[in-house]
């Protein structure tokens, strides 16, 4: 179902109580923008699996995920074999190649409907902000600084070399709560997976979802998630003018 007024109210509520959080911790595609928007990824998902058939190891990807949009689904795949298989330095290159692509994508990636103005009220308020995103961060920062954004961010992480530490490992809030110097109870997280949902639960950072489809807020419900809306607008209409 969409995101309901309790919904609302106790989104409202997460960021206002008492003083609010200290910290808001953004996931980047999706809450921020939509970086591969109409399946625009399968052509990197594509040339990531072309990397792999070269080295002769595509039969290490299984049939879903040798037709996944994903990039990072490939990715995976390809550390998850490593176990087994011999793949030398293939993750590490693949790793760099996924980065060129989500930079070529942040130059053309779609603004997320009322982020920026969330942005500007919660920087007003002193809130701190972070982005915590599976994304290289070097593609995070490219956007950010593009649409003018980069100021109000304290600091942005992204995915590490091991593909392990991506969410849902709580690693990324991890390094942006360390280098905040913030215990998890001061901060808040809005992501729109499940992965984000599971990341925060682990990382101890209560969790606001934002699903710009049915399906995209289900999936968070399932996983647990408890306020789930389906845009910034409810939050930007309580904000007194």
């Amino acid at each position: 179902m969409a995101g309901t007024y309790e919904d609302a109210e106790e989104a409202w509520q997460l960021l206002t109580d008492g003083t609010g959080p200290a910290c808001v911790l953004f996931d980047f595609d999706g809450p921020l923008c939509r970086l591969f928007p109409y399946d625009s990824s399968l052509p990197l998902a594509d040339a990531l699996r072309e990397t792999v058939a070269a080295e002769g190891l595509l039969d290490v990807l299984s049939p879903a995920e040798r037709s996944d949009k994903d990039p990072h689904v490939v990715l995976r795949a390809v550390h998850r074999a490593r176990r087994q298989r011999d793949v030398g330095d293939l993750v590490a290159r693949m790793e760099q190649q996924v980065t060129v692509g989500e930079r070529r994508a942040a130059r053309t990636a779609l603004p997320t409907p009322g982020a920026a103005e969330l942005i500007e009220w919660l920087t007003g308020r002193g809130t701190r902000l972070a982005v915590v995103t599976n994304n290289a961060a070097a593609a995070a920062e490219d956007y950010l600084r593009a649409k003018g954004l980069w100021e109000s961010f304290a600091v942005v992480h992204g995915r590490e070399a091991d593909p392990d530490l991506m969410k849902p490992h709580p690693d990324v809030l991890d390094r942006a709560l360390k280098d905040l110097r913030l215990p998890p109870d001061e901060a808040v997280m809005i992501g729109d997976t499940p992965t984000d949902f599971m990341a925060a639960e682990q990382a101890g950072v209560r969790f606001l979802g934002i699903g710009r489809n049915t399906g995209k807020r289900q999936l968070m419900r399932d996983a647990g998630a408890k306020i789930v809306l389906a845009s910034y607008a409810p939050l930007l209409a309580r904000i007194p003018r």
